[in-house]
């Protein structure tokens, strides 16, 4: 039998997709993105809220990749750590870049992340709930930024 989601990682989770959501939101709405722009400014709208929102929870996920490593052991264990820094040191490099928008980067990023979301499952670190919680994080992220 499948394992619920607990209520907590869910909730926090799905709060947690709100600056994709209106980043999302306030590009494709010219006259949001006006009236946001003077109110909060530019940094808290469009592409750049989820370019930024994107590298903290990129690197948010290193971490939590790196505590799931701790569960393993040998050159199991150094495999897990090696990768649980990945998504953190994409985030850095990309947002590091003189490239202009990062979304397709982005997307690359939480793309990876998942695949290391599998692969952790897949070496039995994780929460039996893991995947499906973000299996739907990752997709809602992925929207957001088409």
């Amino acid at each position: 039998m499948r394992q619920a989601i607990p209520k907590a990682p869910l909730a926090l989770g799905l709060i947690g997709l709100v600056p994709f959501i209106w980043g999302a939101w306030t590009t494709a709405s010219p006259d949001l993105m006006t009236w946001s722009t003077s109110l909060i400014g530019a940094g808290l709208v469009g592409a750049t809220i989820q370019a930024t929102y994107g590298a903290v929870i990129l690197s948010f996920m290193s971490g939590v990749l790196w505590g799931f490593a701790t569960k393993a052991e040998g050159m199991k264990a150094a495999a897990c750590y090696l990768m649980s820094v990945q998504p953190a040191l994409w985030a850095f490099f990309v947002m590091s870049s003189g490239v202009g928008p990062k979304t397709s980067y982005l997307m690359a990023g939480f793309a990876g992340l998942l695949i290391l979301d599998i692969i952790f499952y897949q070496l039995s670190l994780t929460p039996m709930w893991w995947l499906r919680l973000r299996v739907l994080l990752t997709t809602a992220i992925l929207i957001c930024h088409m």
